[in-house]
């Protein structure tokens, strides 16, 4: 089973304009959509979709958790999300018109009796699943959670994969993720260095790899991807041909791709492609990645 982890979901609400927004004024949509989101929850919807058995975990509250609880059941994921006693899950909204401008929201405070229900769930994990943990944490949970998940379940033969920034991901290392997905910018901002070559990408990788890191998966947004493996490949993919529509939830559809396909043929450079294949379909519509652009860009990727 793959399990992820979203502390803090949203209502994506998306606003389509013909022209810029412009602040100060009344501006008129010219088509509105919502979407069930959060990073696992993103995870989730995509690994469903490639026919992973998955549960998103997470918490909700208010009308919008429960708005959240029954879109997410009604596309067919199962979810175990732990309801919060105050507060609303977080609208996140996206104004889309020559620019794309995005408001997101704080979100409910996550009291510690409800982060206890979170980790009676995660003891249920047993060898072999896959724990996948994103996101940025919200500010009334303690910034070593990752940490704290990750020594809690160490040891149990459980696939960590974490895909989160600077020292959320660097205090992790040590319990050896399975995979970590940085991208550039990040890679170098973790070092301290400006990273301009793939022969820089790949020494940073293996640095990483050096604390703990199994493999490392650094997406360069137009340029493709790179993947620096555990047993000393290192993979390159340029990014799939079409028109991008949407940024939401590519990363995190290239993480989903990437785990179902390791998932089902234990080859890194399959992985690498369905990865790539998920995070391109997700870019080319408006929504997250379905199976069908997946597999169709997929037999494009050599």
């Amino acid at each position: 089973m793959i399990y992820t982890v979203t502390f803090n979901p949203a209502l994506d609400y998306v606003v389509r304009m013909s022209g810029d927004l412009k602040p100060g004024m009344t501006n008129r949509s010219d088509s509105e959509e919502i979407y069930f989101g959060g990073k696992g929850i993103n995870v989730s919807t995509v690994l469903r979709e490639l026919g992973e058995e998955t549960t998103a975990l997470g918490f909700t509250a208010g009308f919008i958790g429960k708005a959240i609880e029954d879109g997410v059941a009604a596309s067919g994921i199962k979810a175990d999300f732990i309801r919060l006693p105050e507060g609303n899950t977080r609208i996140n909204v996206k104004i889309k018109g020559q620019e794309e401008t995005e408001i997101n929201c704080q979100g409910p405070k996550i009291p510690a009796e409800c982060l206890d229900q979170l980790f009676e769930k995660l003891d249920t994990l047993k060898e072999g699943d896959t724990l996948i943990v994103s996101g940025s944490i919200p500010s009334s949970l303690p910034n070593d959670i990752y940490e704290r998940i990750l020594e809690r379940l160490d040891g149990r033969g459980i696939l960590f994969v974490v895909d989160a920034i600077k020292d959320l991901l660097l205090n992790v290392l040590k319990y050896h993720p399975f995979l970590i997905k940085p991208n550039k910018q990040e890679l170098g901002e973790m070092f301290g260095v400006e990273i301009e070559t793939d022969d820089d990408i790949e020494l940073y990788a293996k640095k990483l790899q050096e604390k703990g890191a199994r493999n490392v998966l650094i997406s360069m947004a137009g340029d493709g991807s790179m993947l620096i493996t555990e047993d000393g490949q290192r993979l390159r993919q340029g990014v799939c041909k079409g028109t991008v529509r949407n940024s939401v939830g590519a990363g995190d559809s290239m993480v989903a791709g990437f785990v179902a396909g390791y998932s089902k043929t234990k080859d890194y450079k399959v992985a690498l492609n369905m990865g790539t294949a998920a995070g391109g379909a997700t870019a080319f519509l408006d929504g997250l990645a379905t199976a069908e652009l997946i597999n169709e860009l997929y037999k494009t990727l050599s």
